[in-house]
């Protein structure tokens, strides 16, 4: 019988065939069959089946547990779960197979059984896959690797140099917030080594072995925040991941979150971190999924909080909640003590291989020690690394002075103290206070420009990309400073 467009109209004569041939056809080209009972007892095996396990006769294997005929086979979970598994390697001491096992089901839905087949009894059948396969697992695990050693500590408390009073003091606390749990927040102007401390605390703490999770605050848009805290459901947003987003919360669960220049953050996500904090739990944007987690958190800000909280931009509750261990970070002003030996720290990694030092061994005279001790340094140690670096990369001597380091740091016209017979060369001390820090710097500026045309042969373009500059920006420069080429 067939309706008017020609199909069957007796379609389950059509799939018991179907199914019969199915099987036939896997019976006829798989390297063995076999059925197993709601028990996982054996019903069925196929002759060649059963010699490969050493049955000369297929009934010796009838009613036996499928795992005393065939060693680590999976029928018994196929039978309880119900659930097949399509592709897999069966070990049985001699060449594995590649097998696929079904379960079978009575009219009900109920599993009554299952049905296991032999594919291959060579590898080398699924070689393309198996090497797809293992290329991508080998990314993986790269993968994996690298951001998990980018996600630990970069610095130890004896990466903070200096024995001053002050730093000493530092390092003590940091000691102490290291041992314990709470919240820490890390005060101070910006370049005395606030990310440098969260680093050491990390590594010191019982989470070491977890992630250090960074968030730049400032650096981050307003409208992109509660996503990159929260993360985000499968199609919260336009353009979001069909597979969601885990936040910086989740990827830092066992670990700690160090929150940069938290001062910046919205009062709108004040509100919701304050919340995190006191239940540990949150809700990613768009699903409504709880998520716990178990994060430490150390922030901090070079902004003044409590300033912030009177001004009503900084809660008040979520400035307590953070406020439990606090550290400030002093100044170089502070611990003029430790300038010198940060100097040399500095000069020793800038004359590693491939730094700007080329494996050049710096020493600083002592009129260049004394302007580095006497200056004040507003940006702290990035100022100072800034300084060093510059001198380094246009310097040709190894004995820094004071004359070599001026035009560098703004301090054109300090008075050097304790004059010496370095100080009073021509050109040294008397060329500092001579020259304003504008002057200094058009200077530099001027000749540092001129060099580079000069190693390029005057090629401005190629000039240009070595120093990392826009070609019609050095132009203007060439012009405005009067640089010939």
């Amino acid at each position: 019988m067939s309706d008017p467009i020609g199909v069957p109209a007796d379609y389950s004569a059509i799939v018991r065939r179907a199914m019969n041939s199915l099987f036939k056809a896997f019976e006829n080209f798989s390297e063995g069959t076999l059925i197993v009972d709601s028990d996982a007892r054996i019903v069925w095996i196929s002759e060649r089946y059963a010699a490969r396990f050493g049955f000369t006769d297929t009934r010796q294997a009838i009613g036996l547990d499928c795992e005393a005929v065939i060693p680590n086979s999976l029928m018994r979970e196929v039978v309880q779960t119900g659930k097949p598994i399509l592709l897999d390697v069966l070990e049985n001491g001699r060449e594995p197979l590649v097998v696929t096992r079904l379960p079978l089901e009575d009219e009900t839905g109920k599993t009554v059984g299952a049905v296991g087949f032999a594919l291959f009894d060579e590898m080398k059948s699924l070689t393309p896959l198996f090497s797809h396969y293992s290329r991508v697992q080998a990314e993986l695990i790269a993968a994996r690797q690298s951001l998990a050693q980018a996600r630990r500590a970069k610095y130890t408390l004896a990466s903070f140099v200096g024995t001053s009073a002050a730093s000493l003091e530092v390092k003590r606390q940091a000691r102490r917030a290291a041992s314990v749990d709470s919240p820490v927040l890390l005060l101070g102007e910006t370049g005395t080594g606030k990310e440098l401390l969260a680093h050491a605390i990390h590594g010191t703490s019982p989470r070491a072995s977890g992630p250090l999770v960074i968030v730049n605050v400032a650096a981050i848009p307003e409208t992109l925040l509660e996503v990159e805290f929260f993360g985000a459901a499968p199609g919260a947003y336009t353009g979001a991941e069909r597979r969601g987003r885990a936040g910086k919360f989740e990827l830092a669960h066992g670990g700690t979150l160090f929150l940069d220049e938290i001062g910046d953050m919205p009062l709108q996500l004040q509100g919701k971190l304050l919340r995190v904090l006191q239940d540990q739990e949150f809700e990613p944007l768009g699903s409504n999924r709880i998520v716990r987690t178990d994060v430490r958190i150390v922030a901090a800000t070079s902004a003044d909080l409590p300033a912030l909280v009177a001004a009503g931009r900084f809660r008040a509750d979520l400035f307590y909640r953070l406020n439990v261990l606090t550290i400030h970070a002093p100044p170089l002003r502070e611990r003029r003590a430790d300038i010198e030996a940060l100097a040399y720290a500095i000069l020793e990694e800038l004359s590693a291989p491939g730094r700007g030092g080329h494996g050049r061994h710096f020493e600083l005279r002592d009129d260049a020690r004394r302007l580095l001790a006497a200056y004040d340094w507003p940006g702290n140690v990035r100022e100072l690394r800034n300084a060093l670096e510059r001198v380094v990369m246009l310097s040709d001597a190894e004995r820094i002075d004071a004359a070599m380091l001026a035009p560098f740091i703004g301090a054109g016209t300090l008075p050097i103290a304790g004059g010496s017979e370095e100080t009073t060369q021509p050109g040294s001390n008397a060329a500092v206070q001579a020259q304003s820090y504008g002057q200094a710097m058009a200077e530099f500026e001027r000749r540092f420009l001129a060099d580079a045309l000069r190693e390029t042969g005057g090629r401005v373009a190629e000039a240009a990309a070595r120093i990392g500059m826009g070609r019609a920006t050095l132009y203007k420069k060439i012009a405005a400073l009067g640089i010939d080429i």
